[in-house]
């Protein structure tokens, strides 16, 4: 079955989310706009710095802070290469920490799909004040079914 819009980036959140680096919490993000990937983000230690997964967290206050978070560096992405987030719509794994939620709103983000809550964060407080569009939904399944015949140009 073709999944929707908010189905199909919301499994790119989840992809991008396999590259993060942090064991204490996998999380990705996908910022779009016109129906248009403009960057990507996922948990993961500053350029040069090394990894959580090879030589441990930095725990300050029950967070780790060796990392940058999904939403943090798939904005840094985008303002990277130029591309402007105004008006855009962030896909997200877990729910923002609230330092990733005014980030996200001061970039100009007017819509939130999430499928996970994040357990300490007054995000939601912050989007709505700001009037930026949260939208929880279920999980997305995490398995995908190829039919790998159908493409084949083998005969059999």
């Amino acid at each position: 079955m073709r999944p929707n819009w908010d189905l199909y980036f919301l499994k790119l959140a989840m992809l991008a989310s396999e590259r993060a680096t942090c064991p204490r919490m996998h999380c990705g993000c996908v910022l779009v706009k016109d129906k248009n990937v403009i960057a990507t983000g996922y948990n993961g230690s500053i350029p040069g710095d090394e990894h959580c997964e090879d030589v441990g967290c930095m725990v300050v206050d029950n967070h780790c802070i060796r990392t940058n978070h999904a939403e943090v560096n798939a904005l840094m992405q985008a303002a990277k290469h130029g591309n402007s987030v105004d008006g855009a719509t962030a896909y997200i794994t877990n729910m923002s920490c609230t330092t990733c939620a005014k980030a996200l709103i001061a970039a100009g983000i007017k819509r939130v799909v999430v499928f996970s809550e994040y357990h300490d964060t007054m995000a939601a407080d912050f989007f709505g004040k700001a009037k930026v569009q949260v939208e929880k939904v279920p999980m997305p399944p995490t398995e995908i079914n190829y039919q790998i015949e159908l493409y084949s140009s083998a005969k059999k």
